[in-house]
């Protein structure tokens, strides 16, 4: 007799233990993106807020570009992120005629400091190499830094669910490798001058 499998209770260590950790997400969003995810009178953000746990704020200003910074534990995290991709998803997709609802593949930009990149790409890429293959999202490190800043930008592409389990994976890179040094967070719209003046002082 065999006997029964799903016993062992292996599997799911990385969420039982960094459920109390608080974590910071920030990610790079256009324009469109931001009213999709705000919704009509903020209704949306209000939801995934209270649904998720998560504190999601958004950057103020005019530019093309804002900063959605998510905090909470992991798993609410998670959630908001989760609720995130199916909202961009499901407004995406809406646009194709109707063919294929929601199958259009979502980005979402993450921004991350430059020193934790290393650890996320690997030696030789190998690290990367393993997120992609386990998860089948894209995911692109940005060579550059985001101006002004110590952050680069992380790319990952996919349909929802490969992008919740790929940014779960960058999470728990990112948990292991604190960022080292301080970290100038980007912020986006900033005039070119302020921008060619730290990058002159910025090595490294």
């Amino acid at each position: 007799m065999a006997s029964p499998d799903g016993a062992s209770g292996v599997g799911g260590s990385f969420e039982e233990t960094e459920l109390s950790i608080t974590l910071t997400l920030r990610m790079l969003m256009h324009g469109k993106e931001i009213g999709s995810i705000i919704g009509k009178k903020g209704e949306t953000v209000k939801r995934i807020r209270e649904q998720s746990s998560a504190r999601i704020t958004i950057s103020e200003g005019s530019c093309p570009e804002r900063i959605t910074t998510i905090t909470g534990s992991t798993d609410a995290v998670f959630r908001a992120v989760s609720m995130i991709a199916f909202k961009l998803e499901e407004d995406l997709g809406s646009g194709s005629d109707g063919a294929a609802p929601g199958r259009a593949p979502v980005t979402l930009r993450l921004v991350i400091p430059a020193s934790q990149c290393g650890s996320l790409i690997g030696k030789a890429g190998t690290k990367i190499r393993e997120i992609r293959e386990s998860t089948g999202a894209q995911v692109q490190v940005a060579g550059d830094l985001l101006p002004n800043s110590t952050e680069r930008a992380v790319t990952v592409s996919g349909v929802p669910d490969t992008i919740i389990q790929c940014v779960r994976q960058i999470c728990a890179v990112i948990l292991e490798s604190p960022p080292k040094g301080a970290t100038i967070p980007y912020h986006p719209g900033l005039s070119l001058g302020t921008i060619l003046l730290s990058a002159n002082q910025v090595r490294g």
